[in-house]
């Protein structure tokens, strides 16, 4: 195995790859990924799909049978994903076994266009928790404020869950208190809590670009904070992770803990670095702290293998630094909160505009197939 990547493992940081299509499972890609390279995941969202769908060939045959059985584009689409997912589930199984659960996750979205939708938000979880049929999917659920009750009820149901989309650290704490809410549901539901597991996806490079862009808009001029710029983002999740630390403590937690409940680990999200500018590998290594994940993409996992340098915890040493800079970015006129709700829109949007993309595509394919 890679060194870098071994070190990054031994540092307590689970490596997901955030890609998956047919190609990387038929070919054995994702396979060899898994033995070569500490991949102990996958997450897939809608772009992921929607760029597999647009590219992929593999599907043809599929398509072709789906459009004689006189499938529409939203079954088609359900059995397309989920028959992707299911058999990335059964090559990540192995691992999924050997961790006890904690990792050989395999994650798939509910319907963006669902995001506002907290009851059709639980029952396409169910859904699709039903469909792939395997015991390491995990849903993921938009850590929206009407995704958190979603999250809660299908917690409470046994179903393991990705919250997705978190950018703000108040939403942060809204969908750990969530996740404990539907743990305490599920153990009057008389479900084993050590079977459920849960992360939350922090978001972490769009956050830098958009603050970036906002401190080149100040009134003092372009360039003027640009000591300020490329930082927020691991400054942003490292408070995340200290409220992470404070959350799962104390005599509530303790009392799930008790039951088997395992604590929703920290995923670090938009891994890949949009600025040319900056180093390729420090939404990794600038993270690196126990009992987290990061999902990367295969350039960034690739980034990392090559010369990414695992120096220890980079989190909890950098509690100070992140806040001092926070505080920062706050006096030279970055509004925190606007940032947050114009991410989290433009998040559900850019998902909502990729799904619409693959039914478009699935649609035509169907329409071709059928004529």
């Amino acid at each position: 195995m890679n060194d870098r990547l071994k070190a990054l493992a031994d540092a307590g940081v689970s490596i997901w790859l955030d890609d998956l299509s047919r190609e990387r499972l038929e070919t054995g890609n994702l396979a060899d990924l898994v033995r070569d390279s500490n991949v102990v995941g996958v997450t897939s969202n809608p772009a992921i799909f929607q760029s597999a769908l647009a590219k992929g060939e593999r599907y043809d045959a599929q398509v072709r049978e789906l459009a004689a059985e006189g499938a529409d584009v939203d079954r088609a689409t359900l059995v397309i994903t989920t028959d992707d997912v299911r058999e990335a589930c059964k090559v990540m199984r192995p691992t999924f076994d050997a961790t006890d659960g904690v990792d050989g996750r395999v994650s798939i979205e509910v319907s963006p266009g669902l995001a506002h939708d907290t009851e059709q938000t639980v029952a396409e979880a169910a859904e699709l928790y039903k469909t792939v049929g395997e015991p390491n999917v995990m849903i993921k659920i938009p850590g929206t404020e009407e995704g958190w009750p979603a999250i809660t009820e299908t917690i409470a149901a046994g179903i393991s869950v990705n919250v997705t989309l978190i950018f703000g650290l108040e939403q942060y704490k809204n969908v750990m208190e969530a996740y404990v809410a539907g743990l305490e549901q599920a153990a009057d539901n008389g479900h084993e809590l050590a079977d459920i597991h849960s992360v939350a996806s922090f978001f972490v490079s769009r956050v830098d670009t958009e603050i970036d862009k906002r401190l080149d808009a100040t009134t003092e001029g372009p360039g003027t904070d640009a000591s300020l710029k490329g930082k927020a983002g691991v400054a942003n999740a490292r408070l995340a992770f200290k409220m992470y630390e404070e959350f799962f403590s104390g005599p509530r937690w303790e009392a799930l803990e008790a039951k088997g409940a395992r604590k929703q680990r920290p995923l670090w999200a938009s891994t890949g670095v949009k600025n040319p500018d900056y180093d390729d590998t420090m939404y990794v290594v600038d993270l690196v702290v126990e009992n987290t994940v990061n999902t990367m993409p295969e350039a960034t996992l690739d980034a990392v293998a090559d010369h990414g340098e695992v120096r220890g915890d980079r989190v909890r040493p950098f509690y100070a630094d992140a806040e001092a800079h926070m505080a920062a970015l706050a006096e030279a006129g970055i509004d925190y909160d606007d940032v947050i709700d114009v991410l989290l829109k433009e998040g559900v949007d850019k998902f909502v505009v990729a799904w619409d993309e693959l039914q478009t595509t699935l649609g035509a394919s169907l329409e071709a197939a059928r004529s």
